[in-house]
C-alpha cells in the first residue's frame, strides 16, 4: 500500500521500519482533513480511541548539566534562574513512589539533569530502581547517555524504560546541540534496546527547522530497530535566557500534523504530548487527540487532590468523553498500557515546572 493512499491502512498491518523521506513527507503535505482521517484510523486500529495514557516525571537531580541544548532551562552555561540540586536521597524519591503508587500509578520515572552519569552514579539510581520496584512498580529512567556496561547494571537493577530522545533531524541537530553527536543518542538507545530494556524517544519541534527537518526526526524515529515504546512530541518552550528564546513559534496545525504523522508512522506506541502543553489551547489539544495522541503528561506534581492543572486536564477529558487509561495487572503488557502517573519536581520557572528533554 502507499504511504499517501487515501485508504486507511488495514488492521494489524506489519511494523515497518523502512520509511523513506519522501514518504514521510508526503504525510505531511496530505490535506489536513485526510491526514487527521488516516492517523485516527490507525489509531482506532490499535488502541481505544477514548483513553489517554496520564503521565509525569520526577526530576531526582535538577540543574548543573555541562551540555549546550539551545532549548534546555538546565544547562549551567544558560542563566535561566534554575539552581542546581544534588542526587535525591532514596529514602526521599521512595517516598515520593510511595504517593504515585497510592494515586494509582504503576510506573514510577525519574530524571536527572546529567549529560551522562559517573560510574560512581549508578548503584545509587540501581537502588532507587530496586527500591522502586519492591513496591511493585514499573521503573523508567532519564539520566543522559550509557555505556554498555551502565546500561546492563541499570536493567539488572530492575529498570524497565528507558527515555533518550533524539531532539530533531540528523542534518538539524548541530544548530541545537554542540556538545554530543547525534550518534552518541544513537549508540545509547542501542545500549538500552540490548540489554533488553524498552525505549522511550521522542524529540522536539518548533525550534526553528523546516517541515523537511520534522519530517527527518520521524523518519530516524520510525525506522529504529524498534519503534520506541512511548514518543515524546515535545512543543518548543521558550525560556528567558536560552539560545532558542525568541524563536517563531510552530504554527498549531504544523503540530498536529507531526502528530499524525508519529501515529500513521508508529501505530502502536504510545504518542506523547509532552512539553508545551500547559501553552495549548483546549482545541488544539483536542485535534492532537484526534490525530493519535494518546499520552499526556499530566500537572507539574503528584496530589491527591486536585489542583488547577490536574482540574483543567480531567474538565477537558470530560467535554471530550475521554477518559485516563487504566492500570493493567502487573504482567499484562498490552500496549505496554499502564497509567503512568508519576511526579514532576523540577526548579519552577515562571511558575512552571520543567525537567530538561534528556
Amino acid at each position: 500500500m502507499s504511504a499517501v493512499s487515501a485508504s486507511p491502512a488495514p488492521r494489524h498491518e506489519p511494523l515497518r521500519n523502512d520509511w523513506t523521506r519522501g514518504e514521510v513527507r508526503a504525510l505531511f503535505e496530505l490535506p489536513f482533513p485526510e491526514l487527521l482521517h488516516r492517523a485516527a484510523s490507525v489509531h482506532r486500529e490499535n488502541f481505544d480511541p477514548a483513553e489517554v495514557q496520564v503521565s509525569t516525571l520526577l526530576s531526582v537531580k535538577t540543574g548543573g548539566c555541562p551540555e549546550d541544548c539551545g532549548y534546555c532551562p538546565q544547562a549551567a552555561r544558560y542563566h535561566t534562574g534554575v539552581d542546581a540540586t544534588k542526587l535525591m536521597s532514596t529514602e526521599a524519591v521512595v517516598e515520593k513512589a510511595r504517593q504515585a503508587k497510592a494515586a494509582g500509578a504503576s510506573r514510577f520515572c525519574m530524571g536527572a539533569a546529567w549529560r551522562s552519569p559517573k560510574d560512581r552514579d549508578i548503584p545509587k539510581v540501581a537502588a532507587m530502581i530496586r527500591e522502586v520496584k519492591a513496591l511493585g512498580l514499573e521503573t523508567c529512567a532519564t539520566l543522559g547517555m550509557l555505556s554498555g556496561e551502565q546500561a546492563g547494571a541499570l536493567r539488572e537493577a530492575g529498570l524497565d524504560y528507558y527515555n533518550h530522545n533524539l531532539d530533531t533531524a540528523p542534518e538539524f541537530y548541530n544548530e541545537i546541540i554542540h556538545t554530543r553527536e547525534f550518534q552518541d543518542r544513537l549508540d545509547t538507545l542501542g545500549h538500552v534496546r540490548d540489554a533488553g530494556m524498552k525505549t522511550c524517544c521522542g524529540g522536539i519541534v518548533g525550534m526553528g527547522e523546516s517541515r523537511e527537518q520534522r519530517a527527518g526526526l520521524l523518519q530516524t524515529l520510525a525506522n529504529l530497530p524498534a519503534h520506541p515504546d512511548s514518543v515524546p512530541i515535545n512543543r518548543l518552550v521558550q525560556v528567558e535566557g536560552t539560545p532558542l528564546a525568541g524563536t517563531v513559534e510552530l504554527d498549531p496545525f504544523e503540530f498536529v500534523r507531526t502528530i499524525a504523522a508519529a501515529r500513521i508512522l508508529m501505530p502502536r506506541s504510545m504518542v506523547r504530548l509532552s512539553a508545551g502543553r500547559e501553552a495549548m489551547s483546549d482545541e488544539l489539544q483536542a485535534l492532537c487527540f484526534l490525530a493519535g495522541a494518546n499520552s499526556i503528561f499530566y500537572g507539574e506534581k503528584l496530589l491527591t487532590t486536585g489542583n488547577p492543572d490536574t482540574e483543567r486536564d480531567m474538565a477537558l477529558f470530560q467535554r471530550l468523553g475521554l477518559r485516563p487509561m487504566q492500570i493493567h495487572e502487573q504482567g499484562d503488557n498490552t500496549h505496554g498500557s499502564t497509567v503512568h502517573a508519576d511526579i514532576v519536581e523540577a526548579h519552577a520557572i515562571d511558575g512552571q515546572a520543567r525537567p530538561c528533554a534528556a
